[in-house]
């Protein structure tokens, strides 16, 4: 097979390549792009450690080729702090609440986070639970992850739905 040309917008910087066609996003973010925050855990989307936006949609990057996301915008863990290097408010809560445990599972987790607080600022807690449900983590509970979600949340919704705040 001939490798395929295509053109991505990669945390807001436009990036033309050609690949191979069954090159997946997450090989190519990390070979290609030198993005190594996407993760590969499981590479059979079962883990989440992979997970980037893919036109805004949390998608797992060893489930997608590169050539399927010719014409897309891609935002990876480290496009989601702002241009000025301040944390996302999801990232500041995973620092401040004791989320990110060893590290590996963290950027799929906030992204998922991202997502899942843009699509609904203020979840219930089973809500968090079910936004979360399809990321892994290996090293401890999910206390931590859970609290700063539900920080990340309240920060910036009033009153919220279970009743903290």
């Amino acid at each position: 097979m001939a490798d395929v040309d295509i053109e991505l917008t990669i945390n807001g910087a436009v990036r033309r390549d050609t690949v191979p066609p069954r090159l997946t996003l997450a090989d190519y973010l990390r070979v290609n792009c030198g993005l190594t925050g996407t993760h590969l855990g499981c590479e059979h989307g079962v883990c989440g450690a992979c997970t980037v936006l893919l036109d805004g949609e949390a998608v797992r990057a060893c489930l997608v080729f590169a050539v399927q996301a010719d014409g897309a915008a891609i935002t990876t863990i480290e496009g989601i702090a702002g241009a000025d290097g301040q944390l996302s408010p999801v990232q500041a809560a995973f620092r401040d609440h004791h989320g990110l445990q060893c590290g590996f599972c963290t950027p799929g987790f906030v992204l998922s986070a991202t997502t899942l607080l843009r699509d609904n600022p203020d979840p219930t807690d089973d809500e968090i639970r079910e936004g979360l449900s399809g990321n892994l983590c290996r090293c401890t509970g999910y206390q931590g992850i859970f609290a700063a979600v539900r920080a990340a949340a309240d920060s910036s919704a009033a009153p919220s739905k279970n009743g903290t705040s």
